[in-house]
């Protein structure tokens, strides 16, 4: 999974690495808004801060000429909504006289398995719309980890590309830092869309976007803080601040599925499909799940309130089954769950997790089918389904 930042947290890493970031604060009331705009003392642009794309298309980006029309500005996109998601902040940034405009980025080519630097002439602009349309627009350089970035491969690209020569070594500079905030922060995604020339021929970078990685947080805790609001699904939101990172909420669902594994829990989602239920949720506790990830994990699936049962598959490896058992107990003794539980519970210390369970109101059983079968039953005489 991925955690999301806004474009002023971006900006600010971009700017700890030296990138041309224009001048920009945040703003949370139109009055903050008016004062960032005095105090820059030039037009400036007004951008809603949501964590979805299309803002500009929705109206949540605009140019103002003073500071007055900057308060007026920020009061017009406060009151939007952007797919579904309320504006709360905007940033005021000094405003840039464009002469062109240049995509730059760096993501993993999953298929080779490689960091991919990207380039495009055609900035401003979606860079999935650019790739479909004019695919020939695009330059692409893959990155030999052992060796890291070819400058003269990012300057030949770039120039095949179509950009203008004269910026093209500030441009493969630029495109070389990227790369170094995308390994730093072990990152997904870093582009800067648009990197634009001014009338002045300054390079600036005026928006900012990163995607990091999940599985990489725990090495930069201090990202962690920043995961304010980037779910758009408050029981997802208070999964992820458990630590429930891999928990995905699928609404309509009358089945909530608990497994240890990704492929696990798949095959278990598909089977409650093939029975008849409506999976809730994706939730993976990983191979190295305690009797805390488990309880957490059980509190949260019960959150959803359209849960009528739960099925609970695991295939014990790395993880040991008497374990998870310790969990479920410790979180089924200190809840009042009213609906049903089936577990399927194979592999390391499977006998030991069964007794530990035995007596309780969790209804044990031998194989994937006979589980999903079960639960999507009990459900259904229970008149939820």
């Amino acid at each position: 999974m991925l955690l999301k930042i806004h474009e002023y947290q971006a900006r600010d890493v971009f700017s700890r690495y030296g990138l041309p970031v224009p001048p920009a604060k945040v703003a949370t009331t139109p009055e903050e808004a008016e004062a960032i705009a005095k105090e820059i003392g030039k037009p400036v642009v007004v951008k809603a801060q949501v964590l979805v794309g299309g803002r500009g298309k929705a109206g949540g980006v605009k140019l103002a000429k003073d500071a007055a029309e900057a308060k007026q500005r920020a009061k017009d996109i406060f009151a939007l909504k952007i797919k579904e998601l309320p504006v709360e902040k905007v940033i005021v940034a000094e405003a840039v006289d464009i002469k062109t405009e240049y995509y730059i980025g760096i993501t993993i080519d999953r298929d080779r398995r490689m960091v991919v630097l990207i380039a495009s002439p055609a900035g401003g602009v979606d860079i999935e719309e650019v790739a479909e349309k004019t695919p020939e627009k695009i330059a692409k350089v893959w990155v030999d980890p052992l060796k890291g970035v070819d400058q003269y491969a990012i300057r030949e690209a770039l120039f095949k590309a179509g950009f203008d020569p004269a910026f093209v070594p500030k441009i493969a500079a630029i495109h070389a830092k990227l790369y170094d905030i995308f390994m730093d922060f072990d990152c997904c995604l870093v582009e800067i869309n648009p990197l634009v020339i001014t009338t002045s021929n300054e390079l600036k970078a005026i928006d900012a976007k990163i995607n990091f990685d999940d599985n990489g947080l725990f090495k930069h805790p201090e990202l962690k803080a920043w995961r304010e609001g980037d779910e758009t699904d408050p029981i997802e939101k208070e999964a992820h601040k458990r630590g429930v990172s891999s928990y995905v909420r699928l609404p309509g669902g009358n089945v909530g599925i608990i497994g240890n594994g990704a492929g696990l829990v798949m095959a278990t989602m598909d089977e409650v499909k093939r029975a008849g239920g409506n999976p809730s949720d994706f939730l993976d506790v990983g191979g190295s799940a305690t009797s805390d990830v488990v309880k957490n994990a059980l509190e949260v699936v019960t959150l959803d309130e359209g849960v009528k049962g739960i099925l609970i598959n695991i295939f014990a490896g790395i993880a040991r089954c008497d374990v998870i058992a310790e969990g479920l107990l410790k979180a089924t003794q200190s809840m009042d769950i009213r609906v049903p539980i089936v577990i399927r519970m194979q592999g390391t210390n499977a006998d030991k997790g069964k007794q530990i369970l035995a007596g309780t109101k969790m209804i044990p059983v031998d194989t994937l089918p006979e589980g999903a079968a079960k639960i999507v039953s009990l459900i259904t005489k229970g008149g939820a389904a």
